[in-house]
């Protein structure tokens, strides 16, 4: 710890009071942030579960009833409220636009950021026999299915981590897709048959990665919190985060954008966009990459990704997603 956090952790209120959904993996992810405020900063923390609006509605899609937003809304009204101070999220889930008053402090170092192919019988996607099918509620993952198996037949699948592998071993699917930082987290990793490397399937923003948010006010904790930043993780999931900003993602665009920073500090960023209304139109595919070193250039390189999906006629696939 250097002696500028120190005296940053050394002027917080403790305990420090996580929020969190309670599903087994949020929990786990909460309970890691909580460790390592103890070991890094000398930090005592307690969690908030809680019970969001995306964990009770699971009879619909996400993109029918107000998109990821709704896994943080409530982890927001608790730090609002004083409830809590910070809230521990899967980055994938943080909507691109914070409300006033919320500040995205720190995103940890990433965990695989892959899809996996979970399935009891079959190693991989080639394996499927025709028509099989292969549960996901991600239009993400649809469209990305769709291109290399259009004979596929693809079910929602909506639930926690153990009830969408609950209901693939009662029979309700040939193959799931979930993503493999989950799976890895929570010590179910044999459960994976096969990865999708990148260039089968791209990720989406955020994947793997987890993110600290707290009030804007908190200037003591977000100082502290700083110790938490993976650079090259904050970097390329900004630049990811950026694509989905410009282009306006949410669960109804089926978006993929992932980035990583070589040796040299040159972040490749590859992004596809599918149309929503129609699965069987073909992916547009971008790849953008450049020299970065701070936030501004990362999400600018996004931006430029953003742009050229929209030249290769992206306006026409996103109003397909806006007239779901």
């Amino acid at each position: 710890m250097n002696p500028q956090t120190a005296v940053n952790a050394a002027s917080l209120a403790q305990p420090v009071i996580i929020a969190t959904r309670e599903s087994r993996l949020a929990l786990w992810q909460a309970e890691h942030v909580r460790d390592r405020l103890l070991a890094d900063l000398g930090l005592r923390a307690d969690l908030l579960g809680m019970t969001t609006r995306g964990d009770q509605i699971l009879d619909r899609s996400l993109s029918k009833v107000g998109g990821k937003g709704l896994f943080v809304k409530e982890l927001e009204l608790a730090l609002e409220s004083g409830q809590a101070h910070l809230a521990v999220h899967s980055l994938k889930d943080v909507p691109m636009e914070l409300p006033e008053g919320f500040s995205l402090v720190a995103v940890m170092e990433r965990e695989d950021p892959r899809d996996a192919f979970v399935s009891n019988h079959y190693d991989n996607l080639d394996a499927l026999p025709q028509g099989a099918c292969v549960g996901t509620s991600s239009l993400r993952r649809v469209v990305q299915l769709k291109a290399r198996r259009p004979d596929l037949r693809i079910e929602p699948l909506r639930g926690n981590l153990d009830t969408r592998l609950r209901k693939l071993d009662e029979g309700g699917y040939d193959a799931i897709v979930l993503a493999a930082a989950g799976l890895k987290r929570l010590g179910l990793a044999n459960r994976i048959r096969s990865v999708f490397e990148v260039d089968q399937m791209i990720p989406c923003a955020g994947q793997g990665a987890l993110g600290l948010e707290v009030r804007t006010g908190q200037v003591a904790l977000a100082a502290a919190l700083q110790a938490f930043v993976h650079q090259p993780t904050w970097l390329a999931t900004h630049a990811e985060r950026a694509v989905s900003r410009a282009l306006g993602g949410s669960c109804s665009v089926p978006l993929a954008a992932h980035a990583v920073i070589d040796a040299a500090g040159v972040l490749h960023l590859d992004v596809a966009l599918g149309h929503a209304g129609d699965p069987s139109q073909p992916l547009l595919k971008g790849h953008q990459q450049g020299l970065v070193s701070t936030t501004a250039e990362a999400e600018a390189l996004g931006e430029a990704a953003a742009a050229s999906l929209r030249a290769l006629g992206g306006d026409a696939y996103l109003a397909g997603s806006a007239a779901l």
